[in-house]
């Protein structure tokens, strides 16, 4: 199957500058090898009014509404799509155009958070705190341009979760959302608790999407992301997950690897670990 590189470039999502900048800096490795898409964040002042908890609504959503549009596009041509962030809020457009495609999903969201907040109960009104719960339903003001279905309670899993705020987390109790933490992971290992994470996703679905945030590894060895959180997996167990992913490449449809901040970045050491996800899954997947 052929394989398009979508550079996501917003970082409207979220307070700290420079998500923008990551998915060029990491096509760049790229860029004579495999159809580069760009999508670039409207050019409006970024908000950042402590208060509001709906920063950003309108530009995000007009950034998200062109990516989700090109996504669809890339999947009736058959072409996987592998979507570059770029902040999290990416991947309500490339989710729900998978979605909208393949009629039924599953979804794994690989992350340290679980992005599982509503307008109500963000405390920061980062609106890169809320992608699940708006692909499952939630928050239709950020899936205005979505006429398709949403992805089922009963098919969302977390893998990596540890940093989940206080007013969110009724919020996964309430939908029941399946959540293996970074000590299960460090417990049982990235392949047995991706097993698992499968064989709920895609559980009477059409197959699953997957999205990946670098913030899921530890901050002592992967720094270039806009919101570290401590005590992360390793970056073998990273390299695991995305091993997992290629293995059961059959049922993925499409994929997001997100939040690679370079200002953040020390001695693009983080760059390299997202090259070499990114290298071993558009490898592996343009071989279907």
């Amino acid at each position: 199957m052929k394989v398009a590189l979508i550079e996501a470039n917003t970082d409207l999502g979220v307070k700290v500058d420079g998500a923008n900048l990551g998915p060029h800096v990491l096509s760049e490795h790229f860029k004579n090898k495999y159809d580069i898409k760009v999508v670039n964040k409207p050019n409006i002042p970024k908000e950042r009014e402590r208060k509001n908890r709906k920063k950003n609504l309108e530009g995000v959503n007009i950034f998200d509404e062109e990516l989700y549009n090109l996504v669809l596009s890339l999947k009736r041509e058959n072409i996987f799509p592998l979507t570059l962030g770029g902040d999290h809020t990416i991947a309500i457009a490339s989710a729900l155009a998978s979605i909208k495609h393949e009629d039924s999903l599953g979804v794994i969201w690989v992350d340290a958070h679980a992005d599982y907040n509503t307008f109500e109960t963000t405390i920061t009104g980062n609106l890169h705190g809320l992608p699940l719960a708006a692909n499952n339903g939630r928050c239709k003001e950020l899936t205005k341009f979505h006429d398709g279905n949403y992805y089922k309670n009963i098919n969302t899993v977390i893998v990596g979760g540890r940093d989940i705020d206080d007013w969110e987390l009724p919020n996964l109790l309430k939908d029941n959302i399946k959540v293996f933490s970074t000590d299960d992971i460090h417990k049982y290992g990235a392949k047995e608790i991706m097993r698992q994470a499968f064989e709920l996703a895609t559980k009477n679905t059409n197959g699953v999407h997957i999205s990946y945030d670098l913030d899921v590894i530890d901050p002592l060895l992967a720094p270039g992301v806009s919101v570290p959180a401590v005590s992360g997996i390793s970056v073998d167990e990273a390299y695991e997950i995305a091993d997992y992913i290629i293995e059961n490449k059959d049922q993925v449809k499409s994929l997001d690897l997100v939040e690679y901040n370079p200002t953040r970045d020390i001695n693009h050491v983080t760059e390299y670990i997202a090259v070499n996800i990114i290298e071993k899954i558009a490898d592996n997947f343009s071989k279907k």
